[in-house]
């Protein structure tokens, strides 16, 4: 191997240097008939890197080291008919092994590169054309490549917990408000009944009907589908006239809020379902603001008629049609 061409300019490398760490720990898997002192002597002349270098002879030798320690890189010299490091690299990857691996030979690289990548390794230098800069680059670039797969891998696990505790969590909550719509139901079963509601104009011919949710039309259920689809996209900026519309349709038809209730759930639950593997906050935030817009809505629509039961409107008569008020019928 030749050194690199300023081998006499022994300092640490410059902040231009970006991406070489300052000490690297690798272990050299070999066979008897090549050693690493030359390798090792090698590094040293190079001080653009500490490496520290330790040797380990044949495939078992190796397999033990890296059983039983932690090395920054792992190069693997490769000596067909004694030591092969396309099938060692090939086995070790099987077993899990994510460290950088290296496979060093005097073959060309037009001839070793592309069985090297295929077996599993992260490069193949050609020992016959390269330097020793060139090699402590390798190692630094496998390194960042292991490490950025690492915390990729981390970081996807940590995503697919999130997304499973918010899933959870939304379940919960609905879990929690469907017992809270049975206690109301029961509480509502315990006392006497004082009439039922007149049904609206708006659903003549319900009674024919599918009522998946607590007697309700199915259309009534794909209105409010679509409501709340189109409100977890846009929020309440620009829907408050439908929601207006719905809770006066709702109030109209005598739905009791625990029934309003009722149907949000059955709603929301099938959304949660079919989100998968995204993200169930933010459906869970809209869905809640949803509503609570129609339950202000609702109630102001049963406030204004009971006002209006309470307080009757009455026909007024026209000026100068006014009745004499001592005239007897």
């Amino acid at each position: 191997m030749r050194t690199a061409t300023q081998r006499s300019a022994k300092k640490r490398p410059s902040a231009a240097w970006h991406g070489l760490p300052p000490v690297m720990r690798v272990l050299y898997i070999t066979c008897r008939r090549r050693t690493g002192r030359w390798l090792a002597e090698a590094f040293t002349n190079d001080a653009a890197v500490e490496v520290h270098l330790e040797e380990a002879m044949g495939t078992a030798a190796g397999l033990a080291r890296l059983r039983d320690e932690v090395f920054d890189a792992v190069l693997v010299s490769h000596e067909p008919g004694e030591l092969d490091a396309l099938e060692l690299v090939a086995g070790y990857r099987a077993g899990g092994a994510d460290e950088p691996i290296i496979v060093l030979g005097v073959e060309s690289e037009q001839e070793m590169a592309s069985p090297c990548f295929e077996a599993g390794a992260d490069a193949y230098v050609c020992a016959n054309t390269t330097t020793t800069r060139t090699l402590i680059w390798v190692f630094a670039r496998a390194v960042q490549r292991s490490q950025l797969i690492r915390e990729n891998r981390l970081m996807t696990e940590a995503d697919r917990q999130r997304l499973q505790r918010e899933h959870d969590e939304a379940e919960r909550l609905l879990v929690e408000q469907r017992t809270l719509i049975g206690g109301l139901e029961a509480l509502r079963r315990s006392k006497p009944a004082t009439g039922s509601p007149v049904p609206s104009r708006e659903l003549a011919g319900a009674s024919s009907a599918t009522r998946p949710v607590s007697g309700m039309p199915e259309e009534l259920v794909c209105v409010y589908r679509e409501l709340l689809r189109t409100y977890v996209i846009m929020g309440s900026g620009n829907l408050g006239c439908e929601i207006a519309r719905l809770a006066d349709l709702l109030a109209t038809a005598g739905l009791a809020p625990r029934e309003a209730m009722q149907l949000h759930l059955h709603v929301l639950e099938e959304l949660i379902h079919g989100l998968g593997t995204r993200s169930a906050r933010h459906v869970m935030t809209r869905a809640d603001l949803l509503i609570m817009e129609i339950m202000i809505h609702l109630a102001e629509c049963y406030r204004a008629r009971y006002r209006e039961r309470v307080n009757p409107s009455s026909q007024t008569m026209l000026p100068g049609f006014e009745l004499p008020r001592n005239v007897a019928f």
